[in-house]
């Protein structure tokens, strides 16, 4: 702690990644949203490059950046994507032997790789869409047997993501993927509502998880779409008080098989046959106007009073 008692905590923000934009908005309204009268809060910025500044934009290399969150008592890593939510800033956090809010380096690279995440899903008895996994290699001898989605294995953001229904256009969705990513994920067509669920983890082993979210609207949430201002998300879903009872022991039984700890987003398609998993986030956006803050605020949980359980509870 700090002389003054209040706990000293590094909001990371930016990311050598595709959604360094999206990461710095998070950031900046985490380090908005913490309690002032609690928290004496220090900025670090990964550049696209890779390389660290500080809250007034100086450089300070990697040593200089590993001294800095030395002096603090936890690590707030608001990055998304690739070098920061797959579990290196938890790794690097767990080096220097300061706490991290969110989940631990394992359920954070996990959670990034959708086909991993649909094997661990598989396996506690959890349903996901049936596909392959594609290669530049391979990639001319996907065959067409209907609408597809094609998708990057690990990027976020919905960036990459393209829905084929014809056959002449799958070419070109494989080339888009493959700019984001080397492996990319070719799956059936699932039709139902996507509905979203947040679990935020407690030490205690309990699990709170709001009232879910539903996406409305025709087509692909893309990346657009997610940020362009023109999603529908409606907030509670309306579901019967038995849907909204199995996405909830859904999404914590994958929560539970990941390992996450603190905030997760799991999504769903919510079909006749019940829910089939579309992938877990374990650093969702965090704007006040994201998915999960506007869950937890139907449930009367504040932005700052999320914010601050969400470093509480990393501090337990």
């Amino acid at each position: 702690m700090s002389g003054d008692k209040r706990t000293r905590v590094a909001v990371i923000g930016g990311g050598a990644n595709s959604e360094h934009e999206v990461s710095l908005a998070s950031a900046a309204a985490v380090r908005d949203g913490l309690p002032a009268a609690s928290y004496d809060v220090v900025a670090l910025t990964i550049e696209r490059g890779g390389g660290w500044r500080d809250g007034d934009g100086r450089p300070l290399g990697a040593a200089g950046a590993v001294a800095l969150l030395s002096t603090c008592d936890v690590v707030f890593p608001a990055v998304h994507g690739a070098g920061g939510e797959d579990g290196t800033l938890a790794a690097l956090c767990a080096l220097v032997e300061v706490p991290c809010v969110g989940s631990p380096t394992g359920a954070g690279a996990t959670a990034m790789d959708k086909q991993l995440t649909k094997l661990v899903a598989a396996s506690v008895g959890i349903r996901v869409a049936a596909g392959r996994v594609v290669t530049p290699g391979d990639a001319h001898h996907v065959g067409w047997d209907g609408p597809v989605v094609v998708k990057p294995l690990t990027a976020g953001s919905s960036q990459g993501v393209a829905r084929v229904d014809r056959a002449d256009d799958l070419e070109a969705a494989l080339k888009e993927a493959f700019v984001h990513d080397d492996r990319v994920l070719v799956e059936e067509v699932v039709t139902g509502r996507e509905i979203d669920v947040s679990v935020l983890g407690c030490a205690d082993g309990a699990r709170v998880v709001p009232p879910p979210l539903e996406i409305v609207g025709p087509g692909i949430f893309d990346y657009a779409t997610k940020y362009g201002g023109g999603a529908d998300l409606r907030v509670p879903a309306e579901v019967t008080e038995a849907e909204r009872d199995v996405l909830t022991d859904t999404a914590v039984k994958m929560y539970d098989a990941l390992g996450c700890r603190g905030l997760a987003r799991i999504d769903f398609f919510l079909t006749e046959d019940g829910p089939v998993l579309l992938e877990v986030n374990t650093m969702p956006g965090l704007t006040e106007h994201s998915q999960a803050p506007r869950m937890f605020a139907a449930a009367g949980i504040t932005y700052p009073m999320l914010l601050d359980r969400m470093v509480r509870e990393a501090l337990r």
